[in-house]
């Protein structure tokens, strides 16, 4: 587009040239100029600009000639508003018509100027100079001179050019230069056609041998177009049928759904009919029982009519014989009921002959025990006129077995247990029988059973609480066997609660012996048990206080799970665990995830698997160390090990990673800079990401498991059985098979962990260290090769290094890996920053590596910079700072030891400058013995070197080492050096020598502390000799800084005496010097050293802040806190020995005494008096 618009402002200055429209030719020269294309106005420049044409004595002749007068300059402003008022008006209308003309032709238009220009670029591209040659030769006088009506037309269409083309100013110009025309009408002509000078080029560029060319080429195009347009239709037909045929498929699977859930109520239907039949079928046959039950009452009452005659017992016989045998007759025609039907549905004749065979076969039991009542009255009734009355013991024992019958808390008793009670009672008035004597002892045994599992589940509740806590457990047995064998279920509930609740709190040996008689219970009574009794009772106790009590939860999670159906492990347990991983206590929390990871084998299926990773992720965050360490350790590879998606979780694991980052605030709001990228990261951030990079660790063994067991390779051997070997590498180079676990450490972990190492700031060095041991532990599990022919040039191209080896990487992924190459000036920046810290320490930190590490060490740090001394960014701080973290690493201390005495004893001064400063980072990483064996020695190099800028630097490390050390002899060795330079005496030394040892103040010895404050009281002592303000300040404030870091110490009398006192005194001698806030400070310090009350301090504050007198005079000494201060010390005062003198040690130490009220408020308002002194200097 902006080609075209040159073309055309060209031509339309060859028409106002040749036109002779000098005035309009200005205009737009103008216009030009303040559009900013100066390069489509060089011609009218020059035009302009030549002294032929326009000679200077002429020019100056016009600007001497005199200004208009107000009243014609006002009119032709009249005029002129009522022309750009005209203007603006059909500017508009043009508008509209421009936009209503666009819409039409500008599909027509732009698609054929398009395709022109690449054919023009790409086929004529050889021939375009000798074109353009021709183009430029064009005049309007080759094709002779323009007629009226061409003039008319196209001064019209010039009017229009400018009109729409915004030059405005022009176009009132070019209204004046043409006199002789009314370029508001233009009549209807051939020529008249929208945007018409446009249209013009247009229809010139056609009229060439080129546009034929380019027509011809078009025409193809078309053609070719017109048959793809015809085969994607054919295939959008294709589509639509098959899509037709899908949606037949789909119309005809849902109509099976229809019928197959229809099919499904009815099943549903027939098992509830079902049910409702068998729950009829027991209620006949509780009814038969019944009747068998009256059977054998009127058996008793045939037995205690034995005085009856033979006669008369053969007669009852006989009848009982008939009664029993026609009610035997009628209970199968009772049982056999009709197919019960429900809601309009028939039960299934199979389910009706399952069903009626269950009856059947209880039929026939009920059937063989009359049949046996039978034989027992037949001989009852054969051996009547034999049987005395039976003894009063005798009858008891009936009664006891008839209620034993009726009763209904044994409406559930078998069959087996009621032939017992028969047989006990067939046998009563029996006693020769022997075989009737045992029945009677079992049966009796029995029931002294049930009893005896009675009395013990009343008196449990009652003994427990009665039993001390630390022998509760030896009731276990008891309680075990009780709910065991105990019928009754509300009972049995009753006694599994006290089983859960039988230590208030029990530590870790007591709740093991609770969960091991839980499992043995589980053991013996079942699945359907363990599901309806003990597990209700976990469920009870989850929301416990205690969290003792949670914590048998947690347990019985893990080792009840194997006594309990298979559905019930994922859904009521897995419930339970997943509501204990929010559990307040970091002890449950930590239950849950053993016992989940102890759950985990026992589940039937993976469905519940992308819960269970959810769950997992949650505990891996959890703020809790002791949490995160058995998730890591035992949930981790228990997920792993029953899932089977280990690349799932690294998906979600570098998400999580990065997604932890990004949502903190960025360092910078600055949008482009360098600190928008870095981020601020909250104290739970830090931490996931922290334990996110230590599980990323834990699963590099299964990476490397994983990449060995899919390696696409077999028949290649490896070098070793657990690394990669470059004939591996380079088969795999190749690119002929796909290995995604192999590629996903160097396309995907590499480039998620450099977009996280690009989001940390440089105080983040415990994560970036966390970041190098992985990749550390990566080249030795994955082996040198990988190492150096996969992981260096990955790491190579992120920080911008343009030499880095690919040859070993697949084609395919070429782009991806040069995609993590920085393409901008503060991307370059961000990579020194963070990426290079973990080439040099993960990548070449690695023990195979130490050679390449020295030199592409001693090439970043010497080599670079001495060929390019012009440039700076070679030792930036974001190099600096990269070779700081490499010095957290002490196996490298030796060689950049090296490195730094080859830049001290360099020649440059630049080199000598980075030296003195990675000295000075290197320092806190370094030992006593090191920093006097090779720090000290190349900081006393550097301090004497000739340039001022070296010898300044070199200060700045000695701070650094003073700070760090308190061993004498270094202490000895700094001394000396801060004399030496205090001896050149100039204001840069002593500043430097100030803020040196200003930084070693809180952490030194009181050696070095007296040191400087003899030093300062010798140097305020004698008066600055600049006459500069700004010096005089700068040494005061440095002074100023140090005295109120030193007083904020514990210094001896002696010192606060003969230096202290006395520099305070100097600096206060120069009022001009000092800020106000130093100023105010000072004084208090002064006064509090000197022994002045609190009052002075007080009235101080109050005047420099503006506070009420009547709250200053509280703290006076008729104020209440002053009264209360004078009465405490009159107190003590007397047990005190006799002050004498001001001097005195006594007077010293009260003076001296330091609460820690008074250092925080004169602390606090020390920065209040600057904040606002700062204040008074900005209004």
């Amino acid at each position: 587009m902006d080609a075209e618009r040159s073309s055309l402002c060209n031509f339309f200055v060859n028409f106002l040239m040749e036109e002779n429209y000098l005035l309009t030719a200005f205009e737009l020269l103008h216009e030009l100029l303040d559009d900013g294309r100066d390069a489509q106005a060089i011609r009218l420049k020059e035009f302009f600009a030549d002294p032929s044409r326009f000679p200077p004595d002429l020019i100056s002749r016009y600007n001497s000639i005199r200004v208009a007068d107000p009243q014609s300059l006002l009119e032709e402003k009249e005029a002129l508003a009522e022309k750009l008022a005209i203007s603006e008006y059909e500017f508009r209308l043009a508008q509209e018509d421009i936009t209503r003309l666009k819409t039409e032709g500008q599909k027509k238009s732009d698609h054929s100027i398009d395709k022109s220009e690449e054919l023009d670029s790409d086929e004529y591209g050889n021939n375009r100079p000798e074109i353009q040659r021709k183009k430029k030769d064009f005049s309007f006088t080759d094709i002779g001179p323009l007629k009226t009506n061409e003039r008319r037309d196209l001064n019209c269409a010039v009017k229009e050019y400018l009109l729409l083309a915004g030059y405005r100013l022009t176009a009132m110009t070019f209204y004046e230069e043409v006199t002789d025309q009314n370029l508001d009408v233009w009549q209807d002509s051939p020529a008249h056609v929208p945007d018409a000078l446009r249209y013009y080029y247009y229809q010139y560029l056609s009229s060439t041998s080129e546009a034929a060319e380019e027509k011809i080429a078009m025409l193809q195009e078309n053609e070719s177009l017109r048959k793809e347009i015809e085969r994607l239709n054919k295939e959008k037909d294709g589509l639509h049928k098959s899509n037709e045929n899908f949606e037949e498929q789909i119309s005809a699977f849902n109509k099976s759904t229809e019928s197959l859930q229809k099919d499904l109520r009815d099943r549903e239907k027939q098992v509830q009919s079902l049910k409702q039949s068998s729950e009829h079928q027991r209620r006949i046959l509780n009814d038969c029982r019944a009747e068998i039950t009256s059977l054998k009452m009127h058996i008793e009452g045939s037995r205690a009519g034995q005085y009856m005659s033979a006669n008369e017992g053969d007669l009852v016989k006989l009848q009982s014989k008939e009664n029993v045998e026609e009610q035997i007759s009628s209970l199968p025609k009772e049982v056999e009921k009709p197919i019960v039907e429900k809601d309009g549905g028939l039960i299934s004749e199979s389910s009706i002959l399952a069903d009626k065979g269950h009856i059947q076969t209880e039929d026939d039991l009920v059937v063989e025990e009359v049949k046996n009542i039978i034989a027992d009255q037949s001989e009852v009734a054969t051996e009547a006129t034999n049987i005395i009355y039976a003894d009063n013991s005798t009858l008891e024992n009936q009664k006891e077995v008839s209620n034993y019958l009726l009763s209904p808390s044994n409406g559930s008793f078998s069959p087996s247990k009621l032939g017992n009670i028969l047989i006990v009672d067939s046998g009563i008035g029996r006693g020769s029988n022997s075989k009737s004597d045992n029945a009677n002892g079992e049966a009796a045994s029995e029931e002294m059973g049930i009893g005896t599992i009675q009395i013990l589940a009343d008196a449990l509740p009652k003994i427990v609480p009665y039993v001390l806590i630390n022998h509760r457990e030896e009731l276990l047995p008891l309680m075990m066997c009780a709910i065991e064998r105990h019928p009754v279920s509300s009972t049995r509930d009753s006694l599994t609660h006290t089983l859960f609740n039988l230590i208030k709190r029990p530590d870790e040996q007591q709740r093991r012996i609770i969960m091991d008689a839980c499992v043995s219970l589980s053991r013996n009574v079942g699945e359907m048990r363990t599901e309806t009794e003990l597990l209700p009772q976990c469920w009870e106790q989850i929301n416990h206080t205690y969290e003792e009590r949670r914590l048998l939860v947690a347990q019985s999670c893990g080792d009840l799970a194997e006594y309990v159906r298979p559905e019930i492990r994922d859904s009521l347990i897995l419930s339970i665990v997943q509501q204990l991983i929010e559990d307040s206590a970091t002890v449950v929390r930590e239950a849950a995830a053993h016992n989940l990871a102890l759950l985990l084998p026992l589940f039937p299926n993976t469905d519940k698997y992308f819960k269970v990773e959810e769950m997992m992720f949650q505990l891996i965050c959890d703020p809790s160390g002791l949490v995160v360490e058995t998730t890591l350790k035992e949930l981790l590879p228990a997920v792993i090990k029953w899932g089977n998606r280990l690349d799932h979780i690294l998906r979600v694991l570098l998400s999580h990673t990065l997604s932890s980052a990004q949502h903190c605030p960025p360092l910078s709001g600055v949008e482009g800079s360098l600190e928008s990228h870095l981020r601020v990261l909250g104290e739970r951030e830090r931490w996931n990401i922290d334990v996110l990079l230590r599980m990323l660790m834990e699963l590099l063994p299964a990476i490397h498991q994983k990449a060995m067991e899919t390696c696409p390779f077999s028949s290649i051997a490896k070098s070793e059985e657990s690394a990669f070997s470059v004939s591996l590498l380079e088969t795999y180079a190749e690119g002929r098979s796909e290995w995604p676990m192999f590629e996903w450490m160097h396309v995907d972990c590499f480039a998620n962990l450099l977009q996280l190492a690009c989001m940390l700031p440089q105080k983040e060095d415990h994560l970036r260290n966390r970041i190098t041991k992985f990749l550390l532990a990566v080249s030795e599990l994955f082996g040198s090769s990988y190492l150096t022919h996969i992981e260096l040039p990955v790491f190579l191209v992120a920080v911008g290094n343009d030499e880095a080896d690919l040859q070993f990487l697949p084609s395919a992924i070429h782009p991806r890996i040069k995609g993590l190459k920085p393409r901008t000036a503060v991307a370059n920046r961000l990579a020194t920053l963070c990426i290079l810290p973990l080439l040099l320490a993960g990548v070449l930190g690695a023990p195979s590596k130490r050679e390449e590490l020295t030199i592409f060490l001693r090439q970043l740090l010497v080599e670079s910079k001495t060929k390019e001394k012009n440039q700076s960014s070679k030792h930036s701080s974001e190099v600096l700072d990269a070779v700081r973290f490499l010095c957290t690493f002490e196996e490298h201390h030796n060689m950049i030891f090296g490195i730094l005495w080859e830049m001290v004893v360099d020649s440059t001064a630049e080199l000598k400058i980075n030296a003195a400063k990675l000295l000075k980072t290197i320092v806190p990483y370094i030992d006593a013995k090191v920093a006097s064996a090779n720090v000290l020695p190349a900081l006393i190099t550097l301090g004497s070197d000739q340039n001022l800028n070296v010898k300044y630097a070199s200060i700045d490390a000695f701070g650094s080492v003073a700070q760090h050390f308190k061993v004498d002899m270094i202490v000895d060795k700094i001394l000396v050096q801060m004399d030496a330079f205090l001896e050149d005496g100039s204001h840069e030394a002593i500043i430097a020598v100030i803020r040196a040892l200003l930084v070693a103040i809180p952490h030194t010895t009181e050696r070095l502390r007296d040191y400087l404050l003899s030093k300062i009281l010798q140097l305020s002592a004698s008066p600055s000799s600049s006459t500069d303000v700004n010096r005089r300040r700068e040494r005061a404030n440095a002074f100023c800084e140090a005295i109120r870091a030193l007083d904020a110490t514990d210094l001896s009398q002696t010192s606060v005496r003969e230096y202290l006192l006395p520099a305070i005194q100097n600096l206060l001698k120069d009022p001009d010097a000092l800020d106000p806030a130093h100023k105010e400070a000072l004084e208090i310090t002064m006064k509090e050293r000197s022994g002045g009350t609190f009052e002075a301090i007080s009235k101080a504050m109050g005047a420099h802040l503006g506070i009420a007198s009547s709250v200053t005079s509280l703290f006076g000494e008729g104020g209440l806190l002053g009264k209360k201060e004078a009465t405490e010390t009159t107190a003590i005062a007397p047990s005190s020995p006799t002050v004498q003198g001001p001097e005195s040690p006594k007077v010293m130490a009260a003076a001296t005494e330091d609460t820690r009220f008074r250092r925080i408020m004169r602390g606090n308002f020390t920065e209040m008096l600057r904040s606002k002194a700062k204040n008074q200097d900005e209004t």
